[in-house]
Order: C-alpha cells, then structure tokens, then sequence
C-alpha cells in the first residue's frame, strides 16, 4: 500500500478554484475572508483530511508553540507522573510537548538537545542523566549563548544558567532517617541503598541521614551502598551485602525503584518486609494496593512538573527574567506512628 501524501494548501487551492494565498488567510486569519469563501474553503479542507504543517508554520513565523522535553528515565514513576504534569499545565497555556528520553546515555541527551533546537522549540525542560560536578556537556555553551529558554527539572547540572525545580534532598534524607531511626531505639546498623555516589542528588540526601544518626546520639552502624536510580543495583547490593551480614535493623532506599530493589532482594532470601524498618523516597507504585504500604517521603511529582513548565513559559514571555529555583518539600507517608 503507498503511503498517502501529505494535503496542501496548494491542492485545496486547486479544488476550490481560488490561489493559495487565499487559502492560507483563510486558515491562518478567517477574520479576513468572506464568510462563503471561508465556509468552502473550510469544507474541502475537512474533505481532503488537511492538517496544518505546525512545524513548517513556526520556522515562517520564527515561533514555535512546542516544548521540548528531555528527560533521563520514563521508566522512573516519579518522572512519569513530573511529565504527564508537563503535558497538562503546556495544554492549557496551548503547546505541545515533544518529549525525548535519553536512556540515561550523554550521547543521546546531546543529541536530543539538537534535535530540538532543529525544531526550534519555545523552550526546554531538561532533566540532565547527571547532576555530578565533573559532568559537563558539550551542549552547555550552546545552551547557555542561545535564545531559547531552559528550566532544569530534578538534577541541575553544576555552575548553570538556567531555572531549576529541585526536591529538598537534604532534608528528604533527614526525616527519612529520623523515621527509621524512631522505629528501632535498639538500632545498631542502617543500610542505605543511594544513586550515584557523586550524584549531588546522593550527596544531600546522605548528608541529611548522618545528621539524623548525629543528632539521635545512637551509635549506628552506616552501612552506605551506591548505584543508580534504578532497581538492578540495589537488588544485587542488597543480596551482597545480606549475603556478607546480618539483617540490618533498617533500609533506606533513595528512590522508588532502589526501594523497590531492596524488597525484592529481600523476598528473593524469604525474609519478610516487615521484619526490618523500611523507608524509602517518594512513593512505592500501587505498594498500598497490595497491603504493602512502605514508609516513604513523598514529593508532589505533579507540583515539579508543573512548576517547571510555569518557569519556563515566564521566560518564554520575558527572556530578561533572573535565574529562579524552586524547591519541592517531601513529606512522610505510611509512617508506623508517623
């Protein structure tokens, strides 16, 4: 079957025996035609299955009403529910989302950057796949000497530019400790199961639980596993470390997916998960469906997304605005006395 061509403005044109830039105002500026000529016009278009070239109608105009977003991950459920916020406030301000996931892969972020700017988005939502100091790249500059607006979501990449919307990481480590910690006054060994080890994401979270172990004045035994934010590495870190000693007395997983490593490692040695204090950051997908509903601090996902789309459409209106932050709060849920 031959794939069926594109209608033009051009083939309306022909079929209602009138020149194509009577067509275009008739699609672009209705107010300027004749009510018959639009109504005729506007029938042969519906006929015909035109759809307007929004891409090529943004490079005459040199604007653009798509948002481009890159993001590290779409199998993190936290990003998933940041993005379907971002497609949803973009709707009601009238844009359209482009979205690219990288994979966590630099060359593939790298590209997606360029890809989008080849599209001339209005502005972009970058989740970088690092926030570590020693990560810069090449695209940086060329974002940084352009036109086009940025907000940064979840990571920000070190000494940049641009508006961010971040989650209180420290503070998410902090309280997430203090709950583990209240659950087991005897406690003599946590495990902390964190992404990257110079993540900066890693880094506030970790140095929010030594201050709760700190300030607890309990001599607790940190026993601190890096990864990434996903299930794999905790599972086998988890199945390590539970091979080499005893069950901790608590588990602190730094996001959904390593939580949910570290029950599995957990279930796959036959130990049940309410015989250790877990806590994790930010919720368990559908965990309280099943019974299961594991501690965790929450951060509102839907407020992240949100709030960097809001960023961004500011400065795509006012490209003077000053470099901005926004931090998302995360709360405890699913606390046993909490």
């Amino acid at each position: 079957m031959s794939k069926k061509t594109p209608v033009t403005i051009s083939d309306i044109a022909r079929r209602v025996n009138m020149t194509p830039v009577t067509v275009s105002r008739a699609l672009n500026k209705p107010d300027l035609v004749k009510p018959a000529t639009l109504a005729r016009i506007l029938e042969v278009a519906h006929e015909l299955d035109y759809v307007p070239n929004a891409f090529a109608r943004s490079l005459k105009r040199s604007e653009s009403m798509i948002i481009g977003v890159i993001t590290a991950s779409v199998d993190n459920p936290f990003y998933s529910e940041m993005i379907k916020a971002i497609s949803r406030e973009a709707k009601t301000r009238g844009y359209t989302i482009m979205l690219v996931d990288t994979d966590g892969s630099e060359e593939l972020e790298a590209k997606a950057v360029d890809t989008l700017l080849s599209y001339r988005v209005a502005g972009i939502v970058l989740s970088p796949v690092s926030d570590e100091p020693a990560y810069q790249p090449v695209y940086l500059s060329r974002l940084s000497n352009g036109d086009i607006p940025v907000v940064q979501l979840d990571r920000a990449l070190p000494a940049s530019p641009f508006s961010h919307v971040v989650l209180d990481n420290y503070h998410s480590g902090l309280k997430g400790a203090r709950y583990l910690l209240a659950q087991s006054p005897a406690m003599g060994r946590m495990l902390v199961l964190t992404g990257p080890a110079h993540s900066r994401i890693s880094e506030e979270r970790l140095k929010g639980v030594k201050a709760a172990i700190a300030g607890s004045g309990k001599p607790v035994q940190l026993d601190v596993f890096a990864g990434d934010y996903t299930l794999e590495p905790s599972h086998q870190s988890t199945l390590d470390y539970l091979r080499d000693h005893p069950l901790p007395d608590a588990i602190f997983g730094f996001n959904q997916l390593i939580t949910l490593g570290a029950m599995k490692a957990l279930r796959d040695r036959d130990i049940a998960h309410h015989s250790v204090a877990i806590c994790g950051i930010d919720r368990l997908p559908f965990a309280d469906i099943f019974g299961i509903p594991i501690a965790c601090i929450a951060h509102d996902a839907s407020l992240a997304g949100s709030s960097a789309v809001k960023l961004l459409l500011e400065r795509i209106e006012d490209r003077h605005l000053p470099k901005a932050q926004v931090v998302i709060v995360g709360e405890l849920e699913n606390g046993v006395g909490g």
